[in-house]
């Protein structure tokens, strides 16, 4: 159990999925900078989309080419999604405005130090979250109290371990 816990508690730290407890925030990891957005025009959106964002055309050209460019392929997203995949967004999207805004400042930086993971790094983080969501829930419960129970000191040793290999649960 504790080899377990140890593979997969790197991944529920990155990606906030516990209550860390830790004394304090890890330090954070600059995303590699990419290239600066070319502003979009509304025109250039499709009626769907202008739809979906009419709430922005007053103020769009004025909008960072960055924020134009994450609305624009938000909506793209959303287009393609089916109706269960909509429910399912809205869902996920009251649970995040239910959050504490500390809350959801701490998960926004745990997916930036996610997303300056190389690939293969991110791959293995998604396959241990992968597994941990495929275990039974009183399985998953009994980690989580484990990791609760740890000192700070013990979880950092825990995520500082290499990840063991560890059956896959179906």
């Amino acid at each position: 159990m504790v080899k377990i816990l140890a593979s997969i508690a790197a991944s529920i730290a990155l990606l906030g999925l516990a209550d860390l407890g830790c004394a304090q925030a890890p330090p954070p990891v600059e995303a590699p900078a990419s290239p600066p957005a070319a502003p979009r025009s509304w025109q250039s959106l499709s009626p769907q989309q202008q739809q979906l964002l009419q709430n922005f055309q007053g103020k769009w050209d004025s909008l960072p080419p960055e924020k134009q460019q994450a609305l624009a392929r938000g909506s793209e997203r959303w287009i393609s999604m089916t109706p269960e995949q909509r429910a399912g967004a809205e869902e996920r999207f009251k649970q995040w405005r239910a959050l504490p805004p500390e809350q959801r400042q701490l998960l926004r930086q745990r997916w930036r130090q996610f997303k300056a993971l190389p690939p293969e790094q991110q791959q293995r983080v998604r396959e241990q979250f992968r597994r941990f969501r495929q275990m039974p829930p009183e399985q998953r419960q009994e980690l989580r109290r484990q990791w609760h129970q740890m000192s700070p000191e013990q979880r950092r040793r825990v995520l500082q371990r290499p990840p063991p290999r560890f059956p896959r649960y179906h």
